[in-house]
């Protein structure tokens, strides 16, 4: 299997090259990432060697490029987004044009190379803030920031193209995702990196806003398993089931740090905050996936890469322009 990643040099992304190299023996990966400020080749120093890799440093707006390397794939993987809530509301043009001139620009490309598999990689924010139960993947799309307007716009441009012109499309909607390799203006990583500096947590208003946490190994098993099992033109939800307050995720942080509540810092809640996000994940559980591990477990695991890898997080958190969380 020849795969084309984008935006392999971030979070997920990085996470999920690793993931289908030690899987698959006979697997290809060519990783297309431009390098913009959360995306760097540090983030796959492991496997820089691996002859079954290789990086290439270009935009998914490029239409030549990415012609050209999605005419050597049997399947494309697009994480390659801008990411960051806070960050959208800052510049929302550049989210405008990656996310979805940038997907529109892939999609041609595979239409014309005739590529087999292609997986589009959402969030769970394009379904807005749900008060009770869960959102399931037929429910109304409601965004409210730029980031998940621009999300929504991506997934149904990709759909469209199964419907007009049978491209095998295939739209993933995971829930909040942590590990290792986070670019640290996210929650948990900045938190993390906070609390090993001695400084106190930032939390939004009056931390009751909800997410579903996701541990972004289990994320990565299950957008491989919509590649080999999942049906074109389906949507899959991908949630950890395990939905908790803002409050609640910094309390259970602070327990495994060893801190007290005197570290949290109520800040000033960001603009248009969803209360709570919550995912149906019945569908992609139908295939054989669920979570490996429990939250608590990895959660401990995550906190103990950051302890161990200061050499990644550090130089970050130094020169970067960190945009809360």
């Amino acid at each position: 299997m020849r795969l084309l990643v984008t935006g392999g040099c971030g979070f997920i992304g990085s996470n999920f090259i690793r993931h289908v190299l030690a899987k698959y023996k006979d697997v290809r990966v060519i990783n297309l990432d431009k390098l913009t400020y959360c995306g760097s080749p540090e983030n796959l120093k492991d496997i820089e060697g691996d002859a079954r890799y290789r990086f290439v440093k270009g935009d998914i707006c490029d239409a030549s490029l990415a012609g050209d390397l999605v005419g050597e794939a049997d399947a494309v993987v697009n994480f390659a987004a801008e990411t960051h809530v806070d960050r959208s509301i800052k510049y929302p043009d550049d989210f405008l044009v990656t996310n979805v001139y940038g997907t529109k620009t892939l999609l041609e490309a595979a239409k014309r190379a005739g590529i087999s598999r292609f997986i589009q990689i959402g969030t769970d924010e394009v379904y807005g803030s749900v008060g009770a139960g869960f959102s399931g993947e037929d429910d109304p799309l409601k965004p409210s920031s730029p980031y998940s307007a621009t999300k929504a716009a991506a997934d149904l441009l990709a759909l469209s193209y199964f419907m007009t012109f049978g491209l095998p499309v295939t739209v993933v909607r995971s829930s909040n995702n942590f590990g290792p390799y986070q670019y640290p203006e996210k929650v948990l990583p900045l938190f993390i990196t906070n609390l090993i500096d001695g400084k106190k947590v930032p939390l939004y208003g009056d931390g009751l806003n909800a997410r579903e946490w996701l541990f972004v190994e289990d994320n990565c098993s299950a957008i491989d398993t919509v590649l080999i099992s999942g049906r074109p033109g389906e949507i899959y939800n991908i949630g950890g089931g395990n939905c908790m307050a803002n409050l609640e995720l910094t309390q259970s942080l602070l327990k495994v740090m060893s801190r007290d509540l005197g570290s949290i810092e109520h800040v000033t809640d960001r603009p248009g905050h969803d209360r709570r996000y919550a995912l149906d994940s019945t569908k992609i559980r139908s295939l054989g996936w669920k979570p490996k591990g429990s939250f608590a477990d990895d959660l401990k695991k995550t906190v103990n890469w950051y302890r161990e890898n200061e050499w990644w997080w550090r130089p970050i958190k130094e020169r970067a322009e960190i945009i809360s969380w």
